[in-house]
């Protein structure tokens, strides 16, 4: 169970990474290149403020997972 831990905590560093990058590749693409609000740089600023610090936190507690803060038994 706690290697299963281990390669999880892999997979939420990559996903943090994966969705940051592409949240800017799709603003890089679509601001002034689509109409109407998906176009204009302000919603995405606002997007990529928001779910930067969400991608980050997963990129965090992946870390733990991956260095085995998260070993041990579950007390019930």
């Amino acid at each position: 169970m706690n290697g299963l831990k281990r390669y999880l905590g892999v997979l939420w560093i990559v996903v943090g990474i994966a969705a940051i990058a592409l949240l800017i590749y799709s603003a890089a693409t679509n601001i002034n290149a689509a109409k109407g609000d998906i176009g204009k740089p302000i919603p995405w600023i606002i997007i990529i403020t928001v779910f930067t610090p969400i991608s980050l936190g997963l990129i965090v507690f992946g870390w733990y997972a991956v260095k085995g803060e998260y070993d041990g038994e579950i007390k019930t």
